[in-house]
């Protein structure tokens, strides 16, 4: 078992997760948290390794005992002017800028780092080694989640509450029985193919 050490006597520390590059609609969504070290949550990992209810009940302990937390967002405009990557970043700045306390140290999922006005360090794997990132992790997914759910509410012959965008064969079976949605992704791959198709 890998055990993540933190870096000594940095001060606040945020965590921050994306959820949401590999789907075809909707934008990424990211988290930033801050835990309060004197108010442990008990059960933080991976969001990706814990059912859906256990997430809810996490989501409710992070917003109520952690210091602080925010999200950040980038659009499926912005994910095809840029590319997911950068658009991925884009979102974890706008994440730990939107955080009502401003950390001294970030820690970010992954191995790039978004542009940020402390230090930070990218750590590989970072949702399930260390508990803010777990944190953000679930923050990101649950309300990534909801917004496909209510995507659903909206387009219900997508099966989105199912697939959450992701390119399943249900999805990609709908993108070519339907079409494509204003929110879908323009610059992946089996949404262009359906553009070019309907041309």
């Amino acid at each position: 078992m890998t055990v993540f050490e933190y870096p000594q006597n940095v001060g606040l520390i945020a965590g921050v997760d994306e959820v949401g590059r590999g789907p075809l609609i909707g934008a990424v969504v990211t988290a930033a948290v801050i835990l309060d070290p004197n108010k442990p949550i008990v059960g933080l990992a991976d969001s990706k390794k814990l059912s859906e209810k256990k997430r809810l009940l996490l989501v409710e302990a992070i917003k109520i005992n952690a210091l602080a937390w925010a999200l950040g967002r980038a659009e499926p405009e912005e994910i095809d002017q840029l590319n997911i990557l950068q658009a991925s970043l884009l979102a974890m700045q706008r994440a730990v800028e939107a955080l009502p306390i401003q950390p001294h140290f970030v820690l970010v999922d992954g191995n790039k780092l978004p542009k940020l006005l402390m230090p930070a360090q990218a750590v590989v794997k970072g949702d399930s080694l260390v508990a803010e990132i777990s944190a953000a992790s679930i923050l990101a997914k649950v309300a990534r989640d909801q917004e496909m759910a209510a995507l659903d509410q909206q387009y219900p012959h997508y099966g989105l509450a199912q697939h959450k965008g992701y390119p399943t064969a249900l999805h990609l079976e709908k993108l070519q029985q339907y079409g494509i949605l204003p929110q879908h992704r323009r610059s992946f791959a089996p949404v262009k193919k359906c553009l070019l198709q309907s041309l």
